[in-house]
């Protein structure tokens, strides 16, 4: 599964260096390192929605679908990542 962090020029102002920083403490803490790609990518193309993250890769994702096991998260940030990432993606990975 890959995890894309939007760092285009709105979102990194919005705090993307530390969703990715807290996304690799996440994904430490879950145990699935070995599961989980994360990567930063140049803009997702939705930067009046805060900082996005893109998961390719899951089984049945159940939030805005782009297309076959594909979701984004729109508006994450340091306080708010661990929830999202435990409710919206962690269920979904294949194990």
């Amino acid at each position: 599964m890959i995890l894309k962090v939007c760092v285009g020029s709105s979102c990194h102002l919005k705090g993307s260096y530390d969703v990715i920083e807290a996304l690799k403490d996440i994904i430490k803490k879950c145990d699935v390192e070995d599961l989980v790609e994360l990567r930063a990518s140049f803009c997702l193309g939705f930067c009046a929605q805060g900082v996005t993250v893109k998961a390719e890769g899951l089984e049945n994702p159940t939030i805005e679908k782009l297309g076959n096991g594909e979701l984004l998260l729109h508006n994450v940030n340091s306080e708010n990542v661990e929830e999202l990432f435990l409710r919206d993606i962690y269920p979904y990975i294949k194990k």
